[in-house]
């Protein structure tokens, strides 16, 4: 086995038509043994293959693929029978592996042949198990496979959920923004919102639909990360009973009906444990009895258009049914994003922890791909935007992005220049602007020199360019304040950044 996979490292770094034109050639013209040795290569053929975009090639390597199904060798088929769904799957794949499970006796191919089935089998399939006594190909997977390959499904954002007496969901956020989510809630349940803040808990803010209303209605709040419906709780996650707990919530008629209304196709999910270690019995067990109990929902973990997520605590677990929306309708302007770019529902936060001045004046001297001034100017009110950056790639991607949002009456400037340069940026009238707001460079995935010093000037310039009453927000990862004393700490907290704290701070301008 060791020297198999030595060997498919070596072969899979070798340019696809080397493999093609040279490699395999040579392994047909091989003996029997010595082509069990090479055996390898049909992995590393499937693999580098399997992302081919010449169509023409990639069939002719599937054809290659197919005959070697009929292999004297049972190692070169099962090699063969792995490699075959990551090419594709069509009919004569699929009636070449029925062959094979209907006539081996090799107890491992017949696993192997299975396993395939599930991933590309359709209707013949299907058919073959159900006249079997055999349940050697999961019918669940099988299922999900034809029901993605006849439509794949998406979640409907404009259908309209009646009001379910009870129902909640879970908004989550970064460890430290919860309030900022629950306060968008609220002040849009003050404008006639459909949904009211029941708890805010954690990384949590829990809301209840007050009425009927659509997932795009849901969706027209900006600040949340994830938003999942609330299936239920299952107590002690750690005991024998409590996996039959949690199928018995996947397969309730609570989800079967949100999928119902929410999902144009299949009601296809996959079902995630959201803790350390590896869950992969504990989640067969469980989609295993979920199907058995409501065979109308399917696990999937290829491309399904909803994903149920059971959340840990020392005490139960939480089981919630999230829609997979992508593209994320609220990022309709994201065209290209760059390396360290800021997190979208953190520009949000940041954007309404701001507040409003009258002729907002707002830059963002780490513009970076310009979310946060994006985020700025959507909520209105804003003159102008100026943005610097001193990546010129990522300037060009901000300033694309900014476009896209199409904001109208809102004009835009972009420099690429450091930020220090105010000569270079005639916009940044001393004394003019109203907001300066940033998710500054931390130093974790792009690395700053003299990050104590880029910081003391953000705090200097800020004061300079601010006009009474100004102010400036942003993300601090240093233990570091301002020392001008016509900046006036308002507000400060810790934020979790993916295991790495920082403060979001807010001064304002004397």
């Amino acid at each position: 086995m060791k020297a198999d996979n030595d060997l498919y490292r070596q072969l899979r770094e070798l340019p696809a038509a080397q493999l093609w034109n040279e490699e395999v050639p040579k392994f047909n013209q091989l003996g029997a043994k010595e082509r069990n040795q090479q055996v390898a290569l049909v992995r590393a053929v499937g693999v580098v293959f399997s992302t081919s975009r010449n169509p023409e090639m990639k069939a002719a390597v599937k054809a290659w693929m197919i005959g070697l199904l009929q292999d004297p060798s049972e190692k070169i088929r099962r090699y063969a029978t792995a490699a075959i769904p990551k090419l594709g799957g069509d009919e004569a794949s699929e009636q070449k592996l029925l062959d094979i499970l209907q006539t081996t006796e090799v107890e491992r191919e017949k696993k192997k042949v299975a396993s395939a089935l599930e991933k590309i089998g359709g209707a013949a399939t299907l058919k073959v198990v159900a006249q079997s006594g055999e349940k050697l190909v999961n019918e669940q997977k099988l299922r999900a496979s034809v029901a993605r390959q006849e439509n794949a499904g998406s979640v409907k954002m404009e259908t309209v959920l009646p009001k379910q007496p009870g129902l909640k969901l879970h908004l989550r956020c970064r460890m430290g923004l919860e309030n900022i989510v629950a306060n968008e809630v609220r002040e849009a349940e003050a404008q006639r919102g459909k949904f009211r803040v029941v708890e805010v808990r954690g990384c949590c803010v829990v809301i209840e639909p007050k009425e009927a209303f659509t997932l795009a209605e849901l969706y027209k709040l900006r600040c949340f990360d994830t938003a999942s419906f609330v299936l239920g709780l299952v107590r002690n996650p750690e005991s024998v009973a409590a996996l039959e707990g949690l199928a018995k919530l996947v397969a309730s008629p609570l989800t079967e009906k949100l999928m119902s209304v929410l999902t144009d196709g299949a009601l296809r999910y996959r079902l995630s444990m959201l803790a350390e270690g590896n869950h992969d019995v504990a989640v067969e067990k469980v989609t295993t009895l979920a199907y058995q109990l409501n065979p109308k929902l399917l696990n999937d973990a290829r491309e399904a258009p909803w994903s149920i997520d059971v959340l840990f605590n020392e005490i139960s677990a939480s089981v919630e049914l999230r829609p997979k929306i992508s593209p994320n309708p609220r990022l309709y302007y994201r065209t290209d994003v760059i390396n360290a770019a800021s997190h979208p529902p953190l520009a949000a936060c940041l954007a309404r922890l701001a507040g409003r001045m009258p002729h907002e004046i707002v830059w963002d001297p780490f513009c970076g791909s310009a979310l946060e001034l994006a985020e700025v100017a959507l909520m209105g009110g804003i003159d102008q935007v100026i943005g610097t950056d001193i990546d010129p790639e990522a300037l060009a991607i901000g300033q694309k992005n900014f476009a896209a949002a199409k904001i109208a009456g809102t004009k835009a400037a972009f420099y690429a220049c450091d930020f220090r340069d105010v000569a270079k940026i005639p916009e940044l009238d001393r004394g003019k602007v109203s907001l300066v707001i940033s998710n500054p460079p931390l130093g974790r995935r792009v690395r700053v020199p003299n990050m104590h010093g880029l910081f003391a000037d953000l705090f200097r310039l800020s004061s300079e360019v601010l006009r009474p009453g100004g102010r400036l927000v942003f993300v601090n990862p240093l233990r570091l304040e301002s020392t001008d004393p016509t900046l006036r700490l308002e507000t400060r907290f810790a934020v979790d950044l993916g295991g790495y704290e920082c403060r979001v701070e807010v001064y304002r301008k004397r």
